[in-house]
Parts: structure tokens; C-alpha cells; sequence
């Protein structure tokens, strides 16, 4: 098993920057081959935003988030962390860390069996 825990949401105005985090524990090494972020607004679909393989060579994101997300991981603190920047309302939603057994589960959510419980961004303008 897997457990992870997210944390940095919040509230910005349009422009501005956040930086959530996901903690992970249990039986990281084997059960978290990738992982991701994840974001639900009210009445949509869970999309990925982006995914980050364990070594960290392989990294993918959503169109919508080039160029102004980043993904990335402490492996030594089984770690991973997504700065956000330039920041839009449409970001506004529940983001969800999660993890995969895959070796290429990329933004796929059916690739991924562990999930956070969430933290909420909100974007004002």
C-alpha cells in the first residue's frame, strides 16, 4: 500500500504562484513506479496535469499547463512537488497527488491505483 498526502493549496489571484507538495509512504518503492497530479473542478472530469516517472527522466504534462507548471521529486524524501505559476482562474480545482504500478502510466487515470485526498487551489482574477 501506498498512502499519500497533499499539501500547499490555497487561494491566489490570477498571475500569482503556489507550490503543492505530496508526501509519500508505505510501500513507495515497488507500488509507485509514477507518479502524478491530478485536478477535479466542480462538475468535470479528472484530468491529469502532469507525471513524473520514479527516476524522474520522463516528466509529461497537460497542454493546458506548459510552460507554466513544473513537476518534480525529493526521492530521498519520496517527495513529489508541482510549481505552479502564472496562475489562471480556469486552474481553479481539487488537486489530487497519485501514483501508479506502471511503468508508463502517464496522464492516463486509470493508470493509477493511489490517491490523495486532495488540496484545493483556488484562482481568483
Amino acid at each position: 500500500q501506498v498512502q499519500l498526502v497533499e499539501s500547499g493549496g490555497g487561494s491566489v489571484q490570477a498571475g500569482g504562484s503556489l507550490r503543492l507538495s505530496c508526501a509519500a509512504s508505505g510501500d513507495t518503492y515497488y507500488r509507485r513506479t509514477y507518479m502524478g497530479w491530478f485536478r477535479q473542478a466542480p462538475g468535470k472530469e479528472r484530468e491529469g496535469v502532469a507525471a513524473i516517472s520514479r527516476a524522474g527522466v520522463s516528466t509529461t504534462y497537460a497542454d493546458s499547463v506548459k510552460g507554466r507548471f513544473t513537476i518534480s521529486q525529493d526521492s530521498a524524501k519520496n517527495t513529489i512537488f508541482l510549481q505552479m505559476n502564472s496562475l489562471k482562474p480556469e486552474d481553479t480545482a481539487m488537486y489530487y497527488c497519485a501514483a501508479s504500478v506502471w511503468s508508463s502510466a502517464g496522464l492516463t487515470k486509470d493508470n493509477y491505483v493511489y490517491w490523495g485526498q486532495g488540496t484545493q487551489v483556488t484562482v481568483s482574477s
